[in-house]
């Protein structure tokens, strides 16, 4: 029942409450996916659903146990995710919104970055390219060695050649310029993936599911070029096509180039099944916690008068009322309104004219007795009496 109380009591503050924590988690599910962190963070919140089925059933060693566990919780979440969270971080820093951040100029570079990699898939040269988006990837990535160049063809095919010492592992791509060499790459491990897939593939998807940067690879045996991002594998058919792609990518975002509309729609439609799963996780949880939250409630409740005496009746007012202000667990407070409070005003000492009653806590039927009363308004009800005319 406090279920349909709780959604009709439903504030401006809980909307927002809701659909902030939607986008945070939305955004959170989609930097994480596929990550291991993702993994421990299923396994943290089983680990809560347990705890909390304990501590409604009363299982004491069980609740103990995960009390002295949630102690040393925050420090093995910073130890296990000391990478994510730095990532997170990042992604949310003020600065980028701002654009005071160093940006490079894609146009200067992109174009010979895509014609290098095109050379080196006509001449059937292995190659491993990760294009650094906002993410840092030096967090993800081990053993590369420092350099500073531009991402074009001379040097690349200079790197990627089989005599080349540099030439095992993948080029780091940072503000348009080659950043670092032989990086070695996490390698993906989902089931199930194509077995042609080599082990530079693996290395392309496993970074991408870990971060938002881009992972370009070249086929040595088949001189194909394909394209790791969001954890997905996507062919490129031509030189043109890998360089709109990511150009579109690394490119500030102008409004003019879509109207509001056009974004709107994008926004609600793009992954929209996840969204409202999202969405109907986080009103879920809500519902389930928003029972213990403090919670104050004003309404009106009728003043049903008492003992007034037989030979007298009430010129005014015709309806008394008073408005209460009350405070409690919302699962109590939120179900309170006219149908289950009363007030009643015991009008014994009534006398012709105008009398003036006090309404205080004790006048008022409560459904409960966990609720607390903030504020009575009227505190005092001034009541007209006059004599009741005799029925000849």
């Amino acid at each position: 029942m406090h279920v349909v109380a709780l959604i009709a009591d439903l504030r401006i503050q809980d909307v927002v409450d809701i659909v902030f924590l939607t986008v945070v988690t939305y955004y959170l599910y989609l930097w994480f996916r596929g990550t291991k962190a993702l993994k421990a963070l299923v396994g943290l919140l089983a680990l809560g659903a347990v705890y909390t089925v304990a501590q409604t059933w009363g299982l004491f060693l069980t609740t103990w146990v995960f009390q002295i566990l949630w102690q040393v919780l925050i420090i093995l979440l910073i130890i296990l995710f000391q990478s994510e969270i730095r990532q997170v971080l990042e992604r949310v820093n003020p600065l980028r919104a701002l654009g005071l951040l160093k940006a490079s100029k894609p146009e200067e570079w992109i174009p010979s970055f895509a014609r290098a990699t095109f050379d080196l898939a006509k001449k059937k040269i292995g190659a491993l390219m990760i294009i650094e988006m906002r993410d840092r990837v030096e967090e993800l990535v081990t053993e590369g060695q420092g350099l500073d160049g531009e991402a074009g063809p001379e040097l690349l095919l200079s790197i990627f050649q089989k005599e080349a010492p540099l030439h095992d592992g993948a080029v780091l791509i940072k503000e348009g310029r080659i950043n670092q060499v032989a990086c070695y790459l996490p390698l993906s491990s989902d089931e199930g993936l194509p077995k042609a897939w080599g082990t530079r593939h693996r290395a392309a998807l496993g970074l991408s599911q870990r971060c938002d940067g881009w992972v370009v690879v070249v086929s040595e045996e088949r001189g194909e070029v394909s394209l790791a991002r969001n954890g997905e594998m996507h062919h490129v058919e031509n030189e043109e096509a890998l360089k709109d792609l990511v150009l579109q990518a690394v490119q500030p975002f102008h409004p003019q180039t879509a109207s509001w509309k056009k974004r709107i729609r994008f926004f609600f439609l793009h992954r929209w099944r996840l969204k409202l799963g999202v969405l109907a996780s986080v009103s879920l949880v809500w519902l389930i916690l928003a029972g213990q939250q403090n919670f104050e409630k004003t309404f009106q409740v009728p003043v049903e008068p008492k003992n007034l005496p037989k030979d007298m009746s009430i010129v005014e007012p015709a309806n008394p009322k008073i408005q209460l202000t009350v405070r409690g667990l919302r699962k109590d407070a939120s179900t309170m309104n006219e149908r289950n409070v009363m007030a009643e005003l015991d009008l014994s000492l009534a006398a012709l004219g105008r009398t003036v009653f006090f309404v205080t806590r004790g006048h008022l039927i409560l459904p409960n007795d966990r609720i607390q009363v903030l504020k009575i308004e009227p505190s005092r009800l001034a009541f007209v009496f006059q004599k009741k005319e005799r029925v000849k």
